[in-house]
């Protein structure tokens, strides 16, 4: 079957098409730096990477576009987050931001997430957003008051199709300064007039002042994907009103459809309630990969739909580890075989049948909006199969060794990153000291020096690795 995805513009399963054959550029919300990463983020950007790799997978060339927000970002108060958030640690706005990317990025690569192809900042995008700014001013969509700039929500009647708000159902605004100064109530701003105290700040056509949140992502989006792309992401939450508003805004301003599929993901809640630095109810992912390993994270954020939602608990932390595994279980004793010598070199072709067939469930499963769950029940099924074969008292020859091995890497590995990198680099280094020790032996044994290559057998078979001593050569295992 060919992939499918749910496209939250039109709410139905839709056959993924890109608009450029054998292209895929995606634009994902990225995060507001005022603070650390918490799980939250660890599962929208976990789905979003799996995506990006199963895409490449199927040998689609895909830009990845990641905004970092940086300015703009306001709180109902109208105060900024990043300001409120370098307020709180008594540093620079900039000083904040630096600091927290980082973080970001070190436990997004913590966590297997591999980098946007584009990481585009706010800040460092303030002339595109306000060149998008006055298109919409010059098409009548917005409108300027006393510096700061607005769209007329009531200019584009396809505002809410996202959403399905009307907009007579949306809520008066709480700032009444606000209120006051716009025409209607759910218009939204542009741009906003810098007071004397407000630190980030640009020069425009309308005086002194900062870009509203929205405006960044259209403007962001359209630069490097062009003003048509394949693929927008985010989180539900988002959807209103920040998704809503960029349609409205780019659509407005170029006179094009702004992203043909919209692939929103479920929130992660505590006890319930969507995780969220504004209610105080978020866990780091630094506090996180303190008591598990970074696979059993994406492992846990993978036991539901990424459009389905997930309670977060430590026991569901714990059950997932376990999960994980289990599934990569038969991995590592696959690793342990293939790093001993006299392996038969016979082929299965029950085996190698077995293996493709495992292959296009997988992809099956996969190819159904990027269904995880149902893909990891496959995998789950290959892995008992795997058990049973490495149970059996014939030895499995190398062939079929190295056949499970690849399927790993390639589906368990790159696809859904679950694999142990450090276990597998482990188990390198110890058969390269294996086989330099047995070299060493050999050496000894050729100078007659008894006493030497005794010990190293001795002192291996200490250690579990038993040495063969055969006509041409030694091979070892494991005890």
């Amino acid at each position: 079957m060919a992939l499918t995805v749910y496209n939250s513009l039109t709410r139905k399963l839709e056959p993924f098409v890109p608009l450029v054959e054998g292209r895929v550029h995606m634009y994902v919300c990225g995060p507001t730096v005022q603070d650390y990463a918490h799980i939250g983020h660890a599962k929208t950007y976990i789905s979003f990477d799996t995506m990006v790799r199963y895409f490449r997978h199927l040998g689609l060339q895909v830009r990845y576009v990641q905004n970092i927000t940086d300015v703009g970002h306001l709180l109902d108060t109208g105060e900024d987050r990043i300001l409120r958030g370098a307020a709180r640690a008594k540093v620079e706005p900039m000083e904040l931001v630096e600091r927290y990317m980082r973080s970001y990025f070190e436990d997004m690569d913590a966590l297997g997430v591999g980098r946007p192809d584009i990481s585009p900042r706010a800040s460092g995008h303030v002339p595109e957003q306000i060149e998008l700014t006055q298109r919409l001013l010059q098409a009548g969509h917005a409108y300027e008051v006393k510096g700061s700039v607005y769209f007329d929500v009531r200019s584009w009647p396809q505002y809410g199709k996202l959403s399905g708000r009307r907009i007579e159902e949306q809520e008066e605004g709480k700032r009444v300064a606000v209120r006051e100064e716009k025409r209607y109530p759910e218009d939204f701003a542009l741009w906003k007039k810098a007071e004397p105290e407000h630190i980030l700040r640009w020069p425009s056509p309308w005086g002194w002042g900062y870009p509203g949140w929205h405006v960044e992502c259209s403007a962001m989006a359209t630069k490097y994907l062009g003003e048509t792309f394949d693929i927008h992401g985010g989180g539900i939450e988002n959807i209103f009103p920040h998704n809503e508003c960029e349609i409205a805004q780019a659509e407005a301003a170029f006179g094009a459809t702004f992203a043909r599929y919209w692939l929103l993901t479920g929130s992660l809640t505590l006890d319930g309630v969507k995780m969220s630095k504004s209610l105080g109810n978020f866990i780091t992912i630094k506090d996180v990969l303190k008591q598990h390993p970074p696979q059993a994270i994406r492992f846990f954020t993978f036991s539901s739909h990424y459009r389905s939602p997930v309670d977060y608990s430590e026991e569901a932390l714990v059950s997932a580890q376990r999960g994980w595994e289990r599934l990569v279980g038969p991995y590592l004793t696959v690793r342990e075989r293939l790093i001993q010598s006299g392996l038969p070199a016979v082929r299965s072709t029950a085996i190698e049948g077995f293996v493709n067939e495992t292959r296009a469930n997988f992809r099956t499963a996969m190819d159904d909006d990027f269904n995880v769950p149902a893909a990891l029940a496959v995998l789950f099924d290959f892995a008992k199969e795997v058990n049973t074969l490495l149970a059996r008292e014939a030895p499995v020859g190398r062939p079929d060794l190295e056949s499970i091995e690849s399927f790993y890497h390639e589906l368990v590995g790159d696809v859904l990153g679950l694999l142990p990198q450090a276990a597998a680099a482990s188990a390198d280094r110890e058969a390269g000291l294996i086989h330099l020790l047995i070299e060493l032996r050999a050496e000894a044994r050729q100078r007659k020096d008894w006493t030497l290559s005794d010990s190293i057998r001795d002192r291996l078979a200490a250690l579990g690795v038993i040495l063969e001593d055969g006509k041409d050569d030694t091979i070892w295992k494991t005890a």
